[in-house]
């Protein structure tokens, strides 16, 4: 990694991101009025059912689609079922699995599986790709996180949390405003009709999604209780040490050498533990707390590793 890839990573992504979960968690010492649950359950709605939807719209409008851009979601969602059979191995087949409860292990495969492909994931390619960066991590969320996560995670949390949900997956995902977001900008794009205002108007409509999302972080993650569990470095070796290593080999093993969407699915891959861990908790009775924890350390620990990572795909295309 040059430096002055370092230096951009540094001023104009971690920065920024360390400033936004930082604000949202020292938000309640400010405004100890404010409840950190409802405003976090607020949040997240109006940028699930409003600002997202903009952003996906206008970013599918615009994205160059090809062939290639499809290796992102392909890899990325091999590696997420690779996370979840290694998290199911370590809880089910180990001692670990006996100490922890129903809920818990539940925590533990979604944690483990699901990173935040979106929100970590815009500012970080972006700032190493360029324009062209912009596109893959709402390929990505679309195409394979937010299946997975609609189907497999919400059938793994229906299994294991303790609740009176009675779900259907299909019916959930359907109901995604995002997900009609993101099909509404294919059709403009793939149509070639001339919206450029439109699209722009959209874009600029949906542009609190990051910013928000990396706010309602920082209220998710427990500050005061930060302590390290057995629990949460296994989450934290599955999700930032495995999981991309196991994108890196597919992607290496993809025809031809390491393409520039390769090294998006590995950075994807290797992207901490999405905020939406928390919102399955609190919904189907998991274990909330230690979901709070390991977004804390995965976010924490991220800021590292993710550059590591970069700087090894770096070195193997130079």
């Amino acid at each position: 990694m040059s430096p002055e890839l370092a230096q951009q990573l540094l001023l104009k992504t971690l920065l920024p991101l360390s400033l936004l979960i930082a604000a949202g968690g020292l938000w309640p010492r400010w405004q100890p009025g404010l409840s950190p649950v409802a405003l976090r359950g607020a949040i997240s709605r109006l940028v699930l059912d409003f600002f997202a939807p903009m952003l996906f719209f206008a970013v599918a409008a615009r994205a160059t689609v090809d062939l290639s851009l499809l290796q992102v979601p392909a890899i990325l969602g091999v590696a997420t079922l690779g996370g979840l059979a290694l998290a199911a191995l370590a809880v089910f087949a180990t001692p670990l699995g006996r100490q922890l409860s129903g809920p818990a292990k539940g925590t533990i495969l979604l944690a483990s599986g699901f990173g935040n492909v979106l929100f970590f994931g815009y500012p970080f390619l972006t700032t190493v790709f360029g324009e062209s960066g912009t596109r893959y991590p709402f390929f990505a969320d679309m195409l394979a996180t937010t299946p997975l996560v609609w189907s497999l995670g919400v059938w793994i949390a229906f299994r294991c949390g303790n609740h009176t949900e009675h779900a259907s997956f299909l019916h959930m995902w359907l109901r995604l405003p995002p997900v009609w977001g993101f099909a509404a900008g294919l059709a403009v794009n793939l149509s070639g009709l001339p919206l450029d205002p439109l699209i722009e108007a959209a874009h600029w409509a949906g542009s609190p999604t990051i910013p928000l999302m990396l706010f309602v972080l920082g209220l998710t993650i427990p500050w005061h209780d930060l302590r390290p569990q057995k629990a949460v470095v296994i989450v934290l070796a599955i999700k930032l040490a495995l999981m991309p290593l196991l994108a890196l080999g597919v992607a290496l093993a993809w025809p031809g050498p390491l393409s520039e969407p390769g090294e998006a699915a590995v950075l994807e891959a290797a992207m901490p533990t999405m905020v939406m861990v928390i919102a399955l908790a609190d919904r189907f009775g998991l274990d909330a707390r230690l979901a709070g924890l390991v977004m804390g350390w995965s976010t924490l620990t991220g800021l590292v590793t993710l550059p590591l990572w970069l700087g090894l795909l770096r070195g193997l295309t130079t």
